[in-house]
């Protein structure tokens, strides 16, 4: 079947499938894997220790694929500096950025003149029009079952997603429950032209970054099985439920500030769970889509498995 939308024109791809940025986790093994099944793979940016670092990144991936791929740019994460990194994704002309977290007018800025596509992840409906307004090529949508940082809103993907595209003009790319065909034909048909998927893909053979115990928590796990910390702090993020977790929450209800959860949601202690398992002192991100993940397939036999469940499912439509 022919899966053109206003999403694979624009990102010059066979699927209207994007892979999150997942920080700390997408590197050019799973970007390289995905672009190749026919997605848009990405590279995160700011979980790199430097601007030459990505450059060596992007470099892997065009060793490992010739398809179209973005970089990711968490600009919030940890208020870090990026225009040194940006300035090396404009100076390898890598075909898409997108931007997720804090202020993206900065990134627009030092993009123009650059003929990269601009994608952007947003959480409400005025931030996609804001984006619009930027000069953003697509808006990526996420509702609040989500995994990692999420809108204030609390509003679900199924009333999002048609929200923002009666908003906006540009294509729009649904987010969060998403990860599997059934998934990729609800999006379609409330009006978006693709999907962008984080969690599924952290559950695959080319996220080699991520230890198996994190592997295992997504696949055994259930929709019930998540947390959403840092409300408190006006940065709702949803993770997997953990001892850790369960500490972050105890602390927020009885009013701890920054300065005494700090430590606990750093970078530091993301990566203890992601690469050593250790669930007592880390955390991992994970969306409620959780409950849908029974296996860890490579990316290609993922995106088999969605394409033909989609397919059977547009069959049935055309009836």
């Amino acid at each position: 079947m022919n899966w053109n939308t206003d999403v694979t024109n624009l990102l010059g791809i066979q699927y209207p499938i994007v892979q999150g940025g997942l920080a700390y986790l997408a590197y050019s093994e799973l970007a390289a894997a995905v672009s190749n099944a026919g997605g848009l793979g990405q590279i995160t940016a700011m979980s790199l220790p430097d601007p030459e670092a990505l450059r060596q990144e992007i470099h892997k991936v065009r060793m490992l694929t010739d398809k179209p791929f973005g970089v990711n740019f968490a600009i919030g994460q940890h208020g870090r500096p990026f225009s040194h990194f940006l300035a090396i994704a404009i100076e390898e002309n890598v075909p898409v950025i997108s931007m997720t977290g804090g202020n993206p007018a900065p990134i627009f800025e030092q993009l123009k003149g650059a003929d990269i596509k601009k994608l952007v992840l947003v959480a409400a409906k005025r931030q996609a029009q804001k984006a619009e307004e930027l000069g953003a090529d697509a808006v990526m949508v996420v509702g609040q079952e989500g995994g990692g940082h999420l809108g204030k809103s609390d509003i679900g993907t199924m009333v999002l997603i048609p929200s923002v595209v009666d908003a906006v003009s540009i294509p729009v790319i649904a987010s969060g429950g998403i990860g599997d065909g059934r998934g990729l034909m609800a999006a379609l048909s409330l009006g978006a032209h693709g999907i962008e998927m984080g969690t599924r893909f952290i559950a695959t053979k080319e996220c080699v970054h991520a230890n198996e115990l994190y592997k295992q928590k997504l696949v055994e796990g259930t929709e019930n099985d998540t947390a959403v910390i840092k409300r408190t702090l006006g940065m709702p993020a949803r993770a997997i439920a953990s001892p850790l977790t369960e500490k972050i929450l105890k602390i927020e209800k009885q009013g701890g500030g920054y300065e005494e959860l700090k430590e606990l949601i750093s970078g530091s202690a993301n990566r203890k769970y992601i690469y050593e398992g250790d669930d007592e002192n880390g955390f991992g991100w994970a969306g409620q889509v959780m409950g849908l993940i029974k296996d860890s397939p490579s990316v290609s036999d993922l995106f088999d498995r969605i394409i033909k469940e989609a397919e059977e499912i547009r069959t049935i439509w055309s009836k």
